[in-house]
């Protein structure tokens, strides 16, 4: 049976309301997937051509990073028309045949939504900044300065600089998390909240299965504009922007993370109850509060179903002692909610390339997520094992990248295109000029040289996604302790039918550990592992899933 006979075998559960708990995700970013029209960006119809291969990874889901209507000042993360298609990536006629064509393949669509902020060409913007007693004029977060005439708080931009902006019309500063070309939406408006969920309402009535929510917890600010107490250097070490932004030197309890959130999760839950099976991630961005967030924004059954956090994005090394360290936490602070755990994304460098990883390694990490109770997200390309892409600053996209150059290169490595042949430049991504170079050394990791090695990492991500799917214990299961044990992270998988007990050595030398008794290794030729007894020897980077056998 092939992986897409695999993939359309888990039709029926993937079809279950609770379809999401330990769903796989697969993260399109569609600028750089495939251009079906060969003007160098890549678009709806790109995606809907190549969702076979999606489905033939054995994926449950995909997500769609934003393709609304945009100026693209922040790449479709500046919104201008939550309601339709930006002409660059189509019409909504050809989002309804992606829908058709993912649902045949037994593809759940989710898609990405931005709703902490704008774009300043939003028509609610245009509106709300012509004067203080217009019917918008509360849509967006507004002050006065202070008496010296500069900006009412000290929050920061985690773009660079301070998160206000002056506008001679209204004489007023608005706040802007990200871009000034992104205004924050005052969510203590209700009228805010409405439109909002009428928008969510209209995608779910295109047949849309739910919802990644960028930046969830960013939606509410502090009502009294409360000043960022600092953040003292010691706790600068884990962080959501780069090293040289000074956003780092705050400790963000005002401008974001605020209690109002749940009131409007609840209100976005009782949304998406009303369609069966949809579902929504959220991003926790917070390095200092994230899986407490996490925790918080899922527990039960009134906010997100799950959220990720930014602890397997992090720069710092993920050794088997800080697995064991995120999960103690998690236990702690998270243990009702569910997290989606990921390893690479479109904001952060290619984990290949951010940790200097060997094909061996790459494929104990991927083990690793596959094993862990949650859900999983993976990212395009992903199983290429594509490294981050070298961009020149003269081909620089990300206002990002070029603002911190050269200490933080931005965005663009990791968003470069879709590697699908070696049969042009463009790695049959486009026929003209891709809208970023794609590297070199991307060419020969394409899609068809891979699909003709047996030995590539297509086909073990192919092997390793059917066996994750294979064991319901892993997709839904319980989970025991997180324990690092001399550079192998081990922990239980249990449910009432099956315990299993799962050990990846994240290291490249031969690990020792006993058991309590004599099991045999279930993994098959994903394993790494050698039995002897009691004893478990694993090779380097080796995995073991292994059953109790007396």
């Amino acid at each position: 049976m092939n992986a897409l006979t695999q993939t359309l075998s888990h039709a029926d559960k993937a079809s279950n309301p609770d379809w999401w708990r330990g769903a796989v995700i697969y993260q399109i970013y569609p600028r750089s997937y495939q251009d079906s029209t060969g003007n160098g960006t890549g678009d709806l119809a790109g995606i809907t051509r190549r969702l076979y291969h999606v489905a033939s990874l054995g994926v449950d889901a995909i997500w769609i990073s934003p393709f609304f209507t945009s100026p693209m000042k922040d790449f479709g993360y500046d919104v201008s028309d939550y309601c339709d298609v930006d002409p660059m990536f189509g019409t909504l006629a050809d989002f309804d045949a992606l829908i058709s064509r993912a649902h045949e393949l037994g593809l759940k669509v989710m898609i990405d939504l931005v709703l902490s902020h704008t774009s300043d060409q939003h028509p609610w913007f245009a509106q709300s900044r012509i004067s203080r007693d217009n019917a918008k004029s509360d849509w967006y977060v507004w002050s006065d300065p202070k008496p010296d005439g500069t900006p009412p708080n000290n929050w920061l931009s985690i773009f660079g600089g301070s998160a206000w902006q002056w506008d001679g019309r209204r004489e007023q500063y608005y706040l802007h998390n990200f871009l000034t070309s992104q205004p924050d939406l005052n969510f203590h408006t209700p009228a805010v909240q409405d439109a909002l969920l009428d928008a969510t309402r209209f995608w779910l009535e295109r047949g849309v299965d739910g919802f990644r929510l960028d930046t969830i917890n960013f939606y509410f600010a502090d009502k009294e504009l409360r000043d960022n107490p600092a953040l003292p250097v010691t706790e600068r070490n884990a962080t959501i922007a780069p090293s040289v932004n000074p956003y780092n030197h705050q400790r963000h309890v005002y401008s974001k993370n605020q209690p109002e959130n749940l009131a409007f999760l609840a209100r976005f839950r009782g949304l998406l109850d009303e369609y069966p099976g949809a579902a929504a991630v959220g991003e926790v961005g917070d390095a200092q509060f994230g899986l407490e967030l996490l925790g918080e924004y899922t527990k039960g059954e009134t906010g997100a179903h799950m959220c990720y956090a930014f602890e397997f994005l992090e720069k710092s090394p993920l050794s088997a002692a800080r697995v064991a360290q995120v999960f103690e936490r998690f236990d702690r602070v998270a243990s009702d909610g569910w997290a989606c755990w990921a390893l690479s994304n479109h904001d952060v460098i290619r984990h290949t390339t951010r940790w200097d990883l060997s094909a061996d390694a790459q494929k104990a990490y991927l083990m690793l997520l596959l094993l862990l109770r949650g859900s999983v997200c993976l990212y395009q390309g992903e199983e290429l094992a594509l490294p981050e892409a070298d961009v020149a600053f003269e081909d620089l996209q990300d206002p990002y990248g070029i603002e911190f150059w050269p200490e933080f290169k931005g965005r663009d490595g990791c968003r470069t295109p879709m590697l699908w042949e070696p049969s042009n430049e463009a790695g049959g991504f486009s026929s003209a000029k891709p809208w970023l170079p794609v590297s070199s050394e991307h060419l020969m990791k394409s899609v068809g040289a891979q699909e003709s090695d047996p030995d590539a990492m297509l086909h073990f991500y192919r092997r390793a996604l059917a066996f994750r799917a294979e064991h319901d214990v892993l997709i839904k299961g319980d989970q025991g302790v997180v324990r690092a044990q001399n550079d192998v992270v081990i922990f239980e998988r249990s449910s009432d039918a099956l315990q299993l007990t799962c050990a990846v050595n994240l290291s490249e030398d031969v690990k020792t550990f006993t058991l309590d008794g004599t099991y045999a290794d279930v993994a098959g030729p994903l394993s790494g592992a050698q039995l002897d007894g009691m004893t478990v020897t694993l090779k380097p980077w080796g995995v073991a899933v292994l059953r109790r056998a007396n």
